[in-house]
């Protein structure tokens, strides 16, 4: 166990922390769970940066990551979902959760099949994530009805926008390998 692994545990413990705070009955749990989501995003970047240039990247590590973001993103939109509830941000919201899942199992499948490298990161994922986290911040930090909670719904649908094309590049990365029978024909 490491220190970028630790960082990595620790998005995962701040979940139910983020939770509870959310739900308190308090004025300020708005900003403070937008404060524990965004430091569960920099632990993120943080645990890559340090296991890159520590080299101490570990298999635990590269399967734990994807799951304690997806994890944090998942559990912040289900709680805005609700607490919002209405489509305007229904909609994108689950276009992020279900990319999150059909990615998910294509990179567990790729791996299976040994062409795990032809589904990798995109530049593309990076800034489709940087929109939603900072979306997701900024529907946490400000209550529905706010004229920011607006803004941060746009950045919501760009970042959905973005999460649909990336998926589409992935998919299209491994065409070949779902559909071998069309090898290269449409």
């Amino acid at each position: 166990m490491n220190l970028p692994n630790l960082l990595t545990l620790s998005r995962i413990v701040m979940i139910p922390v983020f939770v509870i705070v959310f739900y308190l009955p308090v004025e300020w749990s708005y900003m403070v769970s937008a404060a524990i989501f965004a430091l569960a995003g920099l632990t993120d970047w943080l645990d890559g940066y340090l296991a890159r240039k520590l080299n101490q990247s570990t298999p635990f590590g590269a399967f734990l990551d994807p799951v304690a973001d997806k994890l944090m993103v998942a559990v912040a939109l289900a709680v805005l979902i609700e607490e919002y509830s209405i489509p305007l941000l229904t909609i994108p919201a689950t276009v992020i959760i279900g990319r999150e899942i059909v990615i998910s199992a294509l990179r567990e499948w790729m791996a299976e099949i040994g062409s795990r490298a032809s589904v990798a990161v995109s530049y593309i994922g990076k800034i489709k994530t940087t929109a939603q986290m900072a979306a997701i911040v900024g529907l946490l930090a400000f209550p529905p009805g706010n004229f920011w909670a607006y803004v941060a719904v746009g950045l919501l649908y760009i970042a959905a926008g973005l999460t649909f094309w990336s998926m589409l590049l992935y998919l299209k990365a491994a065409w070949a390998d779902l559909f071998p029978e069309h090898n290269g024909s449409s």
